[in-house]
C-alpha cells in the first residue's frame, strides 16, 4: 500500500500541496476531486517521485521511496499520465512501453512481456488497434492504448489522470469497470476525475482537495452528508435512489 505522511511538493519556489497525509489501499478504488488547480495531478506526480521539490514522505509498502530507485517505484505503481506525446510506433510497441522495468539493457521483449501487453490490450478493448500506428489513432483510441500501457506494467497500484478524456460514455463506463475489475483483484486504483457522479457512484474511497490542501477522505457515503463538494466546487450535489443504488447528480 501507498501511504503519504504530511505530504508537500511544487514547482520551484511554488509550493502547490501542502501537509498531505493519506493512503491508497489495495483493494479499493480511489477518485482524487477538486476545481481544477487544486493539486490533483501534482499529488500524483508527488507520489511517484516525479517532483523534485518535496518534504515529507511517501511510503511503498512501510519503506520510503527514499530508499528506493526509480525502477523499483515503477515496479510498484504505473501511471498513465494525461497527456502524452505521440511517439511514431504501433499501438503494440506503445503498450510494450509497459514492460521496461521488467527489462535490462538493451531491451529484449520476453514471451511473457508480449503476452502480458496482448492480455493489457484486450482489457482496454484496444487489441484491434495492436498494429496501428499511434499518429492513426483518434483521442478515445489513444487513451485506451495509454490505459493498456498502464495495465501491462502490472504493479500493485495505477494512477490514472483522467483517464476518461476523450472516450464516450460507453468508454468511460468501461474504463470504471476494469478499474473495479483491477480493485476486485487486489490492486490500489487511484484516478483523477472531474466527474462528480461517476466519481461518487465508482469510487470506494474519494478525496477532496481545493488549493493543495485535503479537505476531507472518505466514503461516497460521507462525502455526500458532509456537504464538502458543494462548499467545494460551489454547486449543490443531490441523488436519487434507483434499482441500482444512488444516482448523484448537481445543480
Amino acid at each position: 500500500m501507498i501511504e503519504t505522511k504530511h505530504l508537500c511538493a511544487g514547482y520551484g519556489k511554488h509550493t502547490v500541496l501542502h501537509d498531505i497525509s493519506m493512503a491508497f489501499p489495495t483493494g479499493q478504488v480511489t477518485v482524487l476531486l477538486g476545481p481544477n488547480g487544486c493539486g490533483k495531478s501534482t499529488l500524483v506526480k508527488a507520489v511517484l517521485g516525479l517532483l523534485p521539490d518535496r518534504t515529507g514522505d511517501v511510503l511503498f509498502d512501510g519503506v520510503s521511496m527514499d530508499h528506493l530507485s526509480v525502477r523499483q517505484i515503477a515496479q510498484k505503481a504505473a501511471y498513465m499520465a494525461q497527456a502524452r506525446s505521440i511517439p511514431s510506433i504501433t499501438a503494440r510497441r506503445m503498450v510494450l512501453h509497459g514492460r521496461f522495468p521488467y527489462l535490462g539493457y538493451p531491451r529484449r521483449y520476453r514471451p511473457e512481456d508480449r503476452e502480458i501487453a496482448r492480455r493489457a490490450l484486450a482489457w482496454a478493448d484496444a487489441e484491434e488497434l495492436a498494429d496501428r500506428p499511434m499518429a492513426e489513432l483518434s483521442g478515445g483510441q489513444r487513451q485506451k492504448v495509454y490505459l493498456a500501457m498502464a495495465l501491462a506494467q502490472d504493479t500493485e497500484t495505477v494512477f490514472m489522470d483522467e483517464p476518461t478524456t476523450y472516450l464516450d460514455v460507453r468508454h468511460q463506463i468501461e474504463v470504471m469497470t476494469v478499474s473495479r475489475r483491477l480493485a476486485d483483484m487486489g490492486r490500489a486504483v487511484v484516478l483523477v476525475l472531474h466527474d462528480l457522479s461517476l466519481a461518487l457512484r465508482e469510487a470506494d474511497q474519494l478525496a477532496v482537495l481545493e488549493e493543495g490542501v485535503l479537505r476531507q477522505v472518505g466514503s461516497a457515503e460521507e462525502i455526500f452528508v458532509s456537504g464538502v463538494l458543494d462548499r467545494v466546487f460551489g454547486v449543490a450535489v443531490k441523488r436519487v435512489r434507483t434499482d441500482r443504488g444512488w444516482q448523484y447528480y448537481y445543480e
